[in-house]
């Protein structure tokens, strides 16, 4: 057994897989292709539900059923309306693992998970809601820093693991957040951590179903290139997405700067001008994910971005980690160990 192999062995059972790798849930990527491949490359696949409907769901996991016999998970959105219609259609087809994000799930939607027999996976942003999300029922749990793709907190990875680490060793803690080689799964193996999660990687890799200009978007880019999203008015709520900066992202600052000027002029209230904020980005994502509108769409990744360097296969993009850690692991100090909080 490998050096990592020992570290992560809590990550590697609870997960069911060969290495304690997840991938993160990016919507419009992380579909049925991308998670077989994951999964069947010896990591952990996880659906982006997003917006699906429960219909497209059913769909998408009996779909992924067809190209993988290894674990996967599923993704929700703790506000999605159909939230409880989904959590059935995951139990009808025996999913083993929940990620919930987007905020704190409800009571009714964990015990639903727990009838439904999956385990449940949640965000926690600081060590205090970890620690509630352990008691209300979580079997895991993930941090994820700021240096992240798409929808981020305020907090960078390396302090978040540091407050959070030392205080759950109840249950499984996966870090995700700027992981773009092998070291820095050595690192936070070393640290503590029973596994991490990745997505700018797998975004671009050959099985992904993104557009070739996306994936070209990210060759290209630099880790300084992927900037978090700016609020201009406090009054226009804005929530932060790391993406790489674009002609769209300076015209989000543009519509922020107009809509405030409106609203001051009194020709918009607060409430639609608040709408019209959110509203903006309807479609982005899509835009550049799909359509390959790298200009105008949002090109969602996180900081580890400079690190992609050509569309590789994801069994490629696994097997460089692991091998790359087993290397840093078999070279630097030995592994940190906390005691129980």
């Amino acid at each position: 057994m490998s050096r990592l192999d020992q570290l992560t062995a809590r990550g590697r059972t609870f997960l069911g897989t060969r290495h304690a790798i997840m991938a993160g849930a990016m919507t419009w990527v992380s579909e049925r292709h991308l998670v077989s491949a994951i999964s069947n490359a010896g990591g952990f696949g996880v659906i982006a539900c997003g917006s699906m409907t429960p219909a497209l769901l059913d769909a998408e996991i009996a779909a992924t059923r067809a190209l993988t016999d290894k674990p996967f998970g599923v993704n929700l959105i703790t506000l999605h309306p159909a939230m409880m219609e989904l959590i059935a259609v995951c139990a009808r087809h025996k999913v083993g693992h929940i990620v919930l994000a987007g905020g704190l799930p409800s009571g009714a939607a964990i015990e639903a998970i727990k009838a439904g027999g999956a385990k449940l996976m949640c965000f926690a942003p600081t060590a205090a809601l970890a620690k509630k999300l352990v008691r209300s029922g979580a079997d895991a749990i993930i941090i994820e820093g700021s240096e992240a793709g798409g929808h981020i907190g305020p907090v960078s990875l390396s302090v978040l693991a540091q407050e959070i680490l030392p205080v759950i060793t109840q249950v499984p803690v996966f870090v995700a957040g700027g992981i773009g080689r092998g070291a820095a799964v050595a690192m936070w193996a070393r640290m503590g951590a029973d596994g991490v999660q990745l997505g700018t990687r797998f975004a671009a890799s050959a099985e992904s179903v993104a557009h070739p200009n996306f994936k070209k978007a990210f060759v290209r880019a630099s880790a300084r290139d992927a900037i978090a999203s700016v609020q201009l008015d406090q009054r226009l709520p804005v929530i932060p997405v790391r993406a790489l900066k674009n002609a769209g992202s300076e015209a989000f600052m543009a519509k922020q700067r107009e809509v405030a000027i409106r609203l001051d002029a009194g020709e918009v209230d607060l409430p639609a001008a608040q709408l019209e904020i959110e509203h903006y980005w309807a479609g982005a994502l899509r835009r550049a994910v799909v359509d390959g509108d790298i200009e105008n769409g949002s090109l969602m990744a996180g900081q580890s971005v400079g690190m992609v360097t050509a569309e590789q296969p994801v069994a490629e993009i696994i097997d460089e980690l692991v091998r790359e850690a087993n290397e840093a692991l078999a070279t630097r100090a030995p592994p940190i160990a906390y005691a129980a909080a």
